[in-house]
């Protein structure tokens, strides 16, 4: 079994940052890819930023604004959020392609979620 625990949510005024943290655990043989979605009510899920390999992407709405790093040693992914604007609030959920070492099958999981509100 594998999961994935977010941290780091709340509510933020418009300017200010947040650290969202991830957690991955259980019978991991690898972890291929790490990245942060959102997602608003009535609106389909969207990424906000991936890592793997070393190399980072963001949406082009994020970018100069938040940093995806990742913790390989810890299994770890986080996301620093400055400048946050109303537009940012949203669920974040973070996502990873995992190959357990039970199988050697690589699959997608999802944490919970985390809700990051931005006032005005």
């Amino acid at each position: 079994q594998v999961q994935l625990v977010e941290s780091g949510g709340g509510l933020v005024v418009a300017g200010g940052s947040l650290r969202l943290s991830c957690a991955a655990s259980g019978t991991i043989f690898s972890i291929n890819y790490m990245g942060w979605y959102r997602q608003t009510p009535g609106k389909q899920r969207r990424l906000v930023a991936g890592v793997t390999n070393g190399s980072t992407s963001y949406a082009d709405s994020v970018k100069g604004r938040f940093t995806i790093s990742r913790d390989n040693a810890k299994n770890m992914v986080y996301l620093q959020m400055n400048s946050l604007n109303p537009e940012d609030t949203a669920v974040y959920y973070c996502n990873a392609l995992i190959r357990t070492s039970v199988a050697p099958q690589t699959y997608q999981y999802w944490g919970q979620g985390t809700q990051v509100t931005v006032s005005s």
